[in-house]
């Protein structure tokens, strides 16, 4: 066997958890094969942020001697499976802050695999991911809710049944009972271990073809070499900003060019301008400044700045007016108000179907309540 490398991308903080719990467990199932491994954490800035994509690997190799060569660089260049436990980071990451979105599957060597848990299907997600000029092989682990980790990670066997997804699409790895084995040692009870066993036997494998996915070409930044560095600490101020879109009316920050925040986004804020009564709320407490004021003295959110908090829908008084619907349902970062303006009653079609769908879904952005847990476990017994 030659070294296998595998990467689990994941939100800061939320599922850290989650993703160590894999890649430790990748290193015990190793051991009891004879093989040698280690697992190591990769952050997008320091310390690691709230949301904010990061990874960690998981390394095997059948010896001490290999193990080492392979790690004498600062992480794999290319890993035999990526691992994404989110699905809305399929349309890709900036988890090494300033070097601009990396797709998801950058790292994925040709014919290796993606293993992805969503409740969407593959086309949906293939939309998402970008194009390669190898194939690889999409995975997906159908989730429940919660089971998609989403934010605060929940002992819902995700770690589990990627571990058993694992050993059936990278079978050099290791087998499923020597994985079995390191979870029970590990002290997880028989259910859990069940739960790995029927992912190892329900996974299926969908092949990406060369050209397939997202043909966007990810914006990335040329950074400064050592050469032409300015001496000493430089921070240049931001611009105040002017009017809206450039006009005479309205106001738009300035924005820093390099400094994109979408791609931590799992939800967006989708607004009814119609019943919106221009308090400002949104505008004043954003974080990020996403908010431009509009020249009919509105409010339309910038979505390649939005990071996805939620503290729009949270603070806005009228009911429906801003709401946060999952990231999946888009393709782009255009302007909704534009799009209200341009066809105002097509606007208001597409954005109160989107509004009723997230309603009759118990995805959030982090707002649970008390028993809700224990609620969702009940509801997916024999999912």
């Amino acid at each position: 066997m030659s070294t296998v490398a595998v990467e689990v991308v994941y939100r800061g903080i939320f599922q850290r958890t989650l993703a160590r719990n894999i890649v430790r467990s990748i290193v015990f199932a190793a051991r009891k094969e004879g093989k040698i491994g280690t697992a190591f954490g990769r952050y997008g800035d320091s310390p690691e942020r709230n949301g904010i994509p990061a990874k960690q690997f998981a390394v095997v190799a059948d010896d001490a001697e290999e193990l080492e060569e392979v790690l004498a660089r600062y992480e794999p260049t290319e890993v035999d499976v990526t691992i994404n436990v989110d699905d809305t980071m399929c349309k890709g990451i900036e988890s090494w802050a300033w070097y601009g979105l990396q797709p998801i599957n950058q790292l994925t060597k040709p014919n290796g695999t993606l293993i992805v848990t969503s409740r969407q299907d593959a086309d949906s997600l293939v939309e998402d991911i970008h194009q390669k000029d190898t194939p690889f092989d999409l995975s997906i682990i159908k989730s429940t809710v919660s089971f998609s980790g989403l934010w605060v990670y929940k002992d819902d066997h995700t770690d589990a049944r990627i571990l058993g997804t694992l050993c059936n699409v990278c079978p050099q790895l290791f087998s499923i009972d020597s994985m079995l084995q390191a979870l029970d040692e590990q002290g997880n009870g028989e259910t859990k271990l069940a739960s790995a066993q029927k992912a190892y036997d329900v996974a299926t494998i969908r092949t990406v073809e060369p050209g397939e996915g997202n043909s966007e070409v990810p914006y990335k930044f040329e950074l400064l070499g050592w050469q032409t560095m300015e001496e000493g600490l430089v921070i240049r101020a931001q611009g105040k900003g002017g009017g809206f879109r450039g006009g005479d009316e309205g106001f738009q920050p300035d924005r820093n060019e390099v400094f994109k925040k979408y791609s931590t986004r799992s939800m967006r804020p989708v607004i009814n301008f119609e019943t919106c009564i221009k308090c400002t709320l949104c505008w004043l407490q954003c974080p990020d400044t996403c908010f431009d004021i509009t020249p009919d003295g509105l409010y339309d959110a910038n979505m390649e700045s939005c990071c996805g908090c939620g503290v729009c829908e949270a603070v806005c008084p009228v009911p429906d007016c801003v709401t946060m619907v999952s990231e999946a349902d888009f393709n782009d970062n255009s302007s909704q108000w534009e799009a209200w303006q341009e066809d105002k009653p097509s606007y208001q079609q597409w954005m109160t179907a989107l509004v009723d769908k997230q309603k009759a879904e118990t995805r959030t952005h982090g707002f649970h309540h008390v028993g809700g847990y224990t609620e969702e476990i009940a509801a997916s017994e024999d999912a």
